[in-house]
């Protein structure tokens, strides 16, 4: 072992030494038979071929050439070549026992400028039916995002895409009706969005994700991000009529969102304000689109209440089509990675502040830590909170759940052989199946699969090629993956905890 790897082991395990509980134990508790696993990537993260066979250019190819950078200087022009290479991944994929797998269409590839109007790239639709004709013939189930961050930069350069609803809503209606028509006879499990709320806030916010959207940028965030996610609900709830209308009775398949959100805890769990603090903040996050889109409601009350005029109003037409569709939504999509404390600041808030003036952290009012930090220091081991979001979230919609992303980038992972060995990430992704175990056989919740974030190490967006979420490691100069021990581990644990059930 090298001597940073070693440093490195002898770290982790003084911070798991020190930390006391079955919550960090590792039981490898049963699921049931039919239960899924796979992996999930998204498209711009992991394809490369930034302009081959016809690509059209989008935000994020804008984005990460921007100067000064904003993406570490590094782009995924290149990244893991997944465009020339998908036939390799998906041997690798079948060699580790994977079910399914989660992909993303990158829309500039299949309609270059984006448009309703505009040309339609064969070549881009020939390499996703290349793609999903190969995971299925080597028995993988492909599931497909719509939509993971990436619209056309000619669709910003034209409306500034999610802030003119009507026109981005006809755009990515006749977007999603290429996709079905063209894949619809082999996808089964369509996903419109990739958490929204990521969109909305991280995009058009504070700046730190494509296209950028901030206040230095002299962009009126104070409405913005909540013009964005209505947005997203509506043209969502368009497609997912168009789906049950037009092509689900031929293809069978389902379709539904993916929301993605931390668990909150109470700062201090004797102030009933951040009792309180911690539910509204689940609101503002998941609920914000959640309650529209799988109840067939207008938004939570506590976001009426504190951002009045900023938050946009449901038309009666709007929420006949929110209460017509959200019954179509065939599951929960649920990206999860991590839990924090959430404490009610009684300072005045910025204007436009969206939080309702609750600040989040890992540290409560005990000094103690939410679970051990991994190389993000945003997030942390905290099983329980996973759990607890698995019944928040069946609690409120009553969906069967997907579990469409969880991982974790391990501490010390630029060492190769710390990469390789990947210990901190085994024991994270034990901890949070057996999170799924309990809340299936011991809380009676409808959790039908995993896929884990990320199936390789890729371009992780803002920060670049320097956090590792992949469960087979990219050495980026030569392209070449090596399974890490977490894909084995996730291959074999799925092996013994089904077997059972059988």
């Amino acid at each position: 072992m090298s001597e940073e790897a070693n440093m490195w082991a002898q770290a982790e395990q003084t911070v798991f030494s020190q930390l006391t509980g079955s919550d960090l134990l590792v039981e490898n508790l049963k699921l049931p038979a039919d239960f899924i696993w796979g992996a999930a990537t998204s498209a711009y993260q992991v394809e490369g071929g930034a302009t081959q066979d016809g690509k059209g250019r989008s935000i994020w190819d804008t984005y990460t050439h921007l100067e000064p950078s904003r993406t570490n200087g590094e782009n995924a022009d290149v990244t893991c070549d997944h465009y020339n290479r998908f036939e390799e991944d998906v041997k690798l994929m079948k060699s580790l026992g994977m079910d399914t797998y989660r992909l993303s269409i990158a829309w500039a590839r299949v309609i270059p400028l984006g448009g309703r109007h505009d040309p339609i790239n064969e070549a881009g639709i020939t390499f996703y039916i290349r793609l999903i004709d190969t995971l299925l013939a080597h028995g993988i189930t492909p599931s497909v995002t719509l939509y993971h961050w990436d619209v056309p930069q000619a669709l910003y350069d034209r409306y500034k895409a999610f802030l003119n609803t009507d026109e981005f809503r006809a755009d990515f209606e006749r977007y999603a009706r290429l996709c079905f028509t063209r894949f619809g006879d082999r996808v089964k499990s369509w996903v419109t969005f990739n958490e929204p709320y990521i969109i909305s806030i991280f995009g058009h916010l504070n700046g730190s994700l494509a296209p950028g959207h901030c206040l230095q940028a002299e962009t009126d965030t104070k409405t913005e991000p909540w013009r964005v996610g209505h947005t997203i609900i509506l043209s969502h709830a368009s497609v997912v009529r168009i789906y049950a209308e037009e092509f689900q009775p031929s293809q069978n398949g389902r379709i539904s969102i993916v929301l993605n959100g931390h668990f909150y805890e109470p700062h201090d769990a004797t102030k009933q304000a951040d009792i309180d603090a911690a539910q509204i903040r689940l609101e503002f996050y998941v609920g914000w689109f959640g309650d529209p889109i799988f109840l067939g409601r207008d938004y939570p009350a506590s976001m009426k209440e504190y951002l009045g005029h900023r938050l946009p109003r449901f038309t009666p037409d709007d929420l006949e089509l929110l209460k017509a569709t959200c019954s179509v939504n065939a599951f929960y999509g649920m990206n999860h990675y991590s839990t924090k404390f959430a404490r009610q600041l009684t300072t005045p808030a910025a204007e436009d502040d969206w939080t309702r003036n609750i600040e989040e952290s890992s540290v409560n009012s005990k000094g103690e830590e939410i679970g051990p930090a991994s190389s993000m220091p945003w997030l942390r081991i905290a099983p329980s909170g996973f759990r607890k979001l698995l019944n928040w979230a069946w609690d409120r919609y009553q969906l069967p759940i997907m579990v469409t992303e969880n991982g974790c980038p391990c501490p010390g992972e630029a060492d190769l052989e710390v990469a390789i060995n990947d210990q901190f990430r085994q024991r994270y992704l034990g901890l949070y199946l057996d999170s799924i175990s309990k809340a299936i056989y011991e809380d009676g919740i409808k959790v039908q699969g995993y896929y884990a974030w990320s199936l390789m190490d890729n371009f992780e967006w803002s920060s670049g090629y320097g956090p590792r979420y992949g469960i087979v490691h990219v050495d980026f100069e030569t392209l070449k993956r090596t399974p890490k021990g977490s894909a084995y581990y996730l291959q074999q644990t799925f092996q013994e905890r089904r077997k059972d059930q059988a």
